[in-house]
């Protein structure tokens, strides 16, 4: 194959991108995964195509650059679809590349744009895919290749993300007014509130003071422990109704159900997509420049006191029962687990789990794609290997990505995933063993310690079969 072959310009274009490694999925273009290595680029191969558009959003979402999924359309569109939608619904940087355009406007609906990559616009295409997905609000794009080893020339053309410029000061100002007018003032982070972001947020959280409330994926922009984080965003949260201003910050509109906001609350808003009345930058640099303007202005008179109540009634353990309990699974993975473990879930528990720093909670937004929890823990083991990973997830979602055990066990990740099976009645175990990986079987809490310390300990993937009675 030619060095200036149209894979060769591709693979060269996602290099320069950053992008550390390709989710291929089964059939897809082998001369492209041949030109992607060639360029030093890892390619993991997955069973199905869903799989691999999660574990790019996966990926784009733990390393700030894109995620990129390879797939072939002959194997069915619906679980590209599926795939991309997913990506896009994260706001998952994601290019997925597919061996041609025969059905590509069937994506248009889950795509930011779709493109047909040939000898003579490859490396204008690629360079334009890369920068779409990470463009705000960032989500998938679709890149159609009808014929990779066609001769083709490399084009100079800028792939990365350039930063947001600065904000004007006319609206850091009034930004800031409105803070310090506020007497009860309530901080919201959302998903673009990245690790980069989460020392400015503490600071302006603790120097207002004002409690914090996260949307699931933005939990841990600061840490669940700290006083002033109150759980999770939620229509009927007790500090909503008490606020006279909620500072929205990297919340995106995907991540916020109707009848959240409640009304006659007044809202100032901060984040990197364009909004109408957003103060619009990066988020670090935005807090940054407002604590000038803040210092000794602001008039926040919070009683801690009352905001201890309010979070330790968020916390109020569940009437005990018999037989093990699913939010009680996610609390038991997170006692037995050091800080700094991640967590993907495809379930809708994220209040149980402990974060301290943004995206150790790894879930989708929305009605999760089905399985989310085994693909994204695989990608995640690979983009953090200084992490371990735990995934949790429905039994359901197991079974229909049962072929990503062997990608599992190839892989040889060090991850640890927990079915919630009710009464044990999806088969869940079948698949695992298939693939040479350990399952254990648990019923109750005493059952699951064991089951879930043992696949800690076992250094490679397990499956914890949780029979969960409520």
């Amino acid at each position: 194959m030619s060095r200036g072959s149209v894979a060769a310009v591709v693979a060269d274009g996602l290099a320069r991108a950053g992008v550390p490694r390709v989710f291929a999925s089964c059939h897809a273009s082998a001369p492209l995964i041949a030109a992607l290595r060639a360029h030093g680029l890892a390619v993991v191969e997955t069973a199905g195509a869903t799989a691999a558009c999660v574990m790019a959003a996966v990926t784009a979402e733990l390393l700030d650059a894109p995620g990129v999924a390879l797939v072939s359309l002959g194997g069915g569109l619906a679980p590209v679809v599926d795939g991309a939608a997913h990506a896009t619904r994260d706001r998952a940087a994601v290019i997925v590349i597919s061996d041609g355009a025969a059905d590509s406007r069937l994506l248009e609906p889950v795509v930011k744009a779709s493109v047909v990559a040939d000898a003579a616009s490859s490396g204008h295409w690629i360079a334009h895919a890369a920068q779409a997905a990470m463009a705000d609000p960032r989500g998938a794009v679709h890149v159609a290749i009808t014929d990779p080893e066609a001769p083709a020339l490399p084009l100079a053309t800028a792939v990365r993300r350039a930063a947001l410029p600065a904000p004007p000061a006319d609206a850091l100002d009034a930004l800031a007014d409105s803070i310090a007018r506020a007497g009860k003032p309530v901080i919201v982070a959302g998903l673009e509130t990245g690790p980069d972001d989460a020392k400015w947020l503490r600071a302006l959280a603790e120097s207002v003071p004002a409690p914090v409330l996260t949307t699931p994926k933005g939990k841990g922009a600061l840490p669940d422990p700290h006083p002033l984080a109150l759980g999770l965003l939620a229509a009927g949260h007790p500090l909503l109704t008490q606020s006279d201003l909620l500072v929205v910050v990297g919340v995106d509109q995907v991540e916020v159900s109707p009848g959240v906001w409640p009304a006659g609350v007044s809202m100032v808003r901060v984040g990197r997509t364009p909004h109408d009345d957003a103060v619009v930058g990066e988020i670090a640099l935005v807090i940054e420049e407002l604590a000038p303007r803040l210092r000794g202005r602001t008039r926040a008179d919070w009683d801690v006191a009352a905001l201890d109540r309010i979070k330790r009634g968020l916390r109020a353990a569940a009437p005990a029962g018999p037989g093990l309990a699913r939010r009680r699974v996610v609390e038991l993975a997170r006692e037995m687990t050091p800080a700094g473990t991640l967590l993907t879930l495809d379930v809708p528990l994220a209040a149980a789990w402990q974060s301290v720093a943004p995206r150790e909670c790894l879930v989708a937004n929305g009605a999760a794609t089905l399985g989310f929890a085994l693909p994204a823990a695989l990608a995640a083991a690979l983009a953090r290997p200084d992490a371990r990973v735990v995934a949790v997830g429905a039994a359901a979602g197991f079974a229909a990505m049962a072929g990503e055990w062997c990608t599992a066990a190839r892989l040889r990740a060090p991850s640890v995933a927990v079915a919630l099976n009710h009464a044990g009645t999806t088969d869940v175990a079948s698949g695992a063993r298939a693939a040479g990986v350990d399952v254990a079987t648990a019923t109750d809490e005493t059952s699951f310690r064991a089951a879930f310390d043992r696949a800690w300990r076992a250094g490679a993937a397990c499956l914890v079969d949780a029979h969960v009675s409520r």
